[in-house]
């Protein structure tokens, strides 16, 4: 069995296409959100989604939530004494979503197309590969989120040659695609976007102004000179966004060194907060529609997907950009999953659907690094060569030839490179090609370098010197060049150490999280308030310990009543 994953910054979701349709498939606690969230309990056992997301602002020591931003890096999160990088714990979430796939399905998922930002670069897309891989999945292919909101959003139903842009703002990144629709193809035309920008940075500037306003009282420096304040300030700055999107105007609230703490905060003064990032999502746009060669006007729909699209600022300045209010299509937290899911039946060849074919870019530049020598002899190194440009279609094959240097020259090393500014420097190193050549005068030996870019991300280098049987050849599939048998018992060998942390078990999940919320609430409240969720708190660990289903699910229901009477009901 197939399934599409939306792997997300804040939130992840599993789909499945089955009976002429996609459908998002519940986590064990029912609901179709898990949070990309993931926590040591106190006694060690590894806690996933909402439970794990409800003990970041209590035990931020223990607890990682926005690691997709970190995906591809050698960043190391630390929970407790255990240290992860962030595709773990992204296969720790997809681990979670493939068994609550399971559970639902009642069969085994062997197989996932798993969604990425469409900004994401090769070593991104790698680690997310390489992800699903340590959960287990079989990744069938990597999706870009626009694209596949684009086939949630029905556009391969029109009839017609048709264009249309995605405007994606989720948790942590920022995605604008170019989609043309013709005769059964959806071609992306452009895609760019911004990897550290979304909901989390609209947070922060509430979370800054709070500690703008009480930090000196509270004898700090700088927020991130105390982690829990940190997590209780974002929590706060979260509500109060999600507050925004319904209201005019609300209260930031929270607690600290057992009193309570209030600031008001009106919708117009959280825009002029936000402006420097309303301001940031102006410049993809217009790249994206400069590098697809079309004119707004020419636009059948402005799509807008990714929950920060709830958030009427956003709305507002998209409509600003171009004249008229986007569409609305399928839930814009759930358009990513259900995308997934019909590419999932699509590769499955399901009947219900129609074919349609899906082409991508190429979202950076790959090229090599030059040397370039002035008219007065200097030479300056370090530049950057493209051979494949930005937003080509893939697959794509591109050829260039280069020249030697240096007098009697015996060795050409050609460094692979991606990104977009002229000084390698300050892009993406891929891998390295030496190749032997015949010693000559400076520039008469060429060096051919073709690169071979395919849907899935892998990229084949050649590097030929005409005239010769000299030939050598480079793959880069895992965001380096590696040896695909060593890379994959460093693959199996991380999976077991995975698989051998203790995890919360799934049937006991929903106390799991409730305990959690009502812990957080606790330590959230005061007074009257916080000495009756002790004691719901008492009562409710007593009636866990009897062990009797039927008395537990209704102390269960009776808590969350109460707690949702104190905290409001649980946001995803």
């Amino acid at each position: 069995m197939w399934v599409g994953i939306d792997l997300g910054t804040t939130n992840s979701a599993v789909a499945v296409f089955d009976n002429g349709a996609p459908r998002l498939l519940p986590n064990a606690l029912g609901q179709r959100l898990t949070p990309s969230a993931v926590s040591l309990g106190d006694d060690g056992e590894l806690l996933v989604g909402l439970a794990a997301r409800e003990r970041q602002s209590t035990h931020p020591e223990l607890t990682a939530t926005a690691f997709k931003r970190y995906m591809g890096s050698q960043h190391v999160t630390r929970l407790g004494k255990r240290e992860f990088l962030p595709e773990e714990l992204s296969a720790l979430v997809l681990k979670q979503l493939k068994a609550d796939a399971e559970a639902a399905l009642g069969t085994e998922v062997t197989g996932a197309v798993i969604t990425v930002p469409a900004y994401f670069n090769d070593r991104q897309r790698k680690a997310t590969r390489r992800a699903g891989e340590l959960a287990g999945l079989k990744v069938e292919r990597l999706v870009n989120e626009p694209t596949a909101a684009a086939l949630a959003h029905g556009i391969q139903q029109h009839g017609s040659e048709s264009r249309f842009l995605v405007f994606d703002l989720g948790g942590g990144t920022f995605d604008v695609s170019v989609l043309e629709l013709f005769e059964g193809v959806i071609e992306v035309r452009a895609s760019t976007g911004d990897n550290f920008l979304g909901g989390e940075d609209f947070n922060n500037v509430l979370m800054q102004r709070l500690f703008a306003e009480f930090g000196v009282r509270f004898g700090l420096g700088r927020l991130d000179e105390n982690p829990r304040l940190q997590e209780i300030l974002r929590a706060a700055a979260e509500r109060g966004r999600r507050a925004l999107s319904q209201a005019e105007a609300t209260e930031l609230r929270f607690v600290w060194n057992n009193e309570s703490w209030q600031l008001p905060m009106t919708r117009e003064e959280f825009e002029k907060l936000a402006e420097p990032l309303l301001a940031r999502l102006r410049d993809p746009v217009l790249r994206a529609l400069r590098d697809a060669g079309v004119k707004s006007a020419s636009l059948k729909e402005i799509v807008l997907i990714g929950g920060a699209t709830r958030m009427p600022l956003v709305r507002q300045t998209v409509a600003r950009m171009f004249g008229r209010f986007p569409s609305l299509g399928p839930d814009p937290d759930e358009a990513v999953a259900l995308g997934a899911a019909i590419q999932a039946g699509l590769k499955a060849r399901d009947a219900a659907l129609k074919e349609v074919v899906l082409t991508d870019v190429c979202p950076y530049s790959l090229g090599v690094e030059v040397a370039d020598r002035a008219p007065d002899g200097s030479v300056k190194g370090g530049l950057f060569e493209p051979i494949i440009e930005r937003n080509t279609v893939v697959p794509a094959s591109r050829v260039k030839r280069f020249y030697t240097m240096n007098d009697q020259q015996r060795v050409v090393n050609l460094k692979v490179f991606q990104g977009e500014s002229r000084i390698t420097a300050q892009n993406v190193e891929l891998g390295l090609v030496t190749i032997k050549v015949p010693p000559a005068k400076a520039g008469e030996i060429g060096i051919d370098c073709r690169f071979t870019y395919d849907i899935n991300g892998l990229l084949e280098v050649d590097v030929a010197v005409p005239g010769t049987d000299r030939r050598e050849s480079l793959v880069i599939s895992q965001g380096d060049a590696v040896d695909a048998a060593t890379d994959a018992t460093a693959i199996a060998k991380r999976r077991a150490v995975l698989d051998a942390l203790k995890v919360h078990p799934r049937d006991q999940a929903e106390n799991a999280a409730l305990l959690a919320r009502a812990n957080r609430c606790y330590e959230e409240n005061l007074g009257d308030v916080r000495q009756d969720i002790g004691q719901w708190i008492g009562t409710f660990e007593k009636i866990l310990e009897q062990q009797n289903p039927r008395e537990i699910a209704e102390a269960r229901g009776q808590l969350q009543q109460l707690l949702d009477r104190v905290d409001g009901e649980t946001f995803l």
